[in-house]
């Protein structure tokens, strides 16, 4: 129920459900049952309950196999085979999110590593926007602003020319050393991020009957 909660006050518009541990029910009517329950729950939280996938199995048993047999294909296991129903589930149901890359770039840093002989390397999700080998960014938040250039852009140990809204990268920094950038902190294109002290928010508390 929290999670459900928890989600709607986020803003998650879509949702697919796994039932965990299937293995250890033997009797189908309570899975069935436990199905009729969730998705009476997810309506209650205005989710449409009776669209939303459910996908039931193991994750344990599905992560014992493929750790034994890495090379284990669809049908050839039933646990297995259960994960990527639900991988099939989400590729069907979950629409793929827009990129907003017409806006200018941000990312929020993550980690910071540093690389022998090449420098130091910030990682992240990008938030919005393009960015390219060559172009001048700033690094606000924290500490005082600096400008900096990119020397290389890397995703899943590949070296690419670009990165775009959505992308989890990794950004070489020129002139940058791993003290003077931290988690917490963001990279933007210059003169489009005014860091500030102090900001105000929502905050939503569970009740006790939620």
């Amino acid at each position: 129920r929290e999670h459900i909660l928890l989600a709607k006050q986020v803003g998650v518009p879509n949702i697919v459900v796994f039932l965990n541990k299937q293995d250890q029910v033997d009797d189908e009517e309570l899975l069935e049952l436990v199905e009729l329950e969730v998705r009476e729950l997810l309506s209650q939280y205005d989710f449409p309950g009776e669209k939303i996938p459910f996908v039931s199995g193991s994750a344990l048993l599905a992560l014992e196999k493929v750790t034994k047999n890495p090379e284990i294909q669809n049908g050839e296991d039933e646990w297995v085979d259960k994960i990527h129903n639900l991988m099939e589930a989400i590729d069907n149901y979950i629409p793929t999110p827009k990129r907003d890359i017409e806006k200018t770039f941000l990312m929020a840093v993550e980690d910071v590593f540093s690389i022998t002989g090449r420098g130091t390397v910030a990682t992240g999700r990008i938030e919005r926007g393009i960015i390219k080998v060559g172009d001048t960014i700033e690094i606000v938040g924290l500490k005082e602003t600096k400008s900096t250039t990119i020397t290389g852009l890397e995703m899943f140990q590949k070296t690419l020319d670009e990165g775009m809204a959505g992308d989890n990268i990794g950004i070489l920094l020129r002139g940058v050393q791993k003290n003077e950038i931290e988690r917490g902190m963001v990279l933007a294109q210059p003169n489009t991020i005014t860091p500030h002290t102090q900001f105000e928010a929502e905050v939503y508390i569970l009740t006790k009957e939620e």
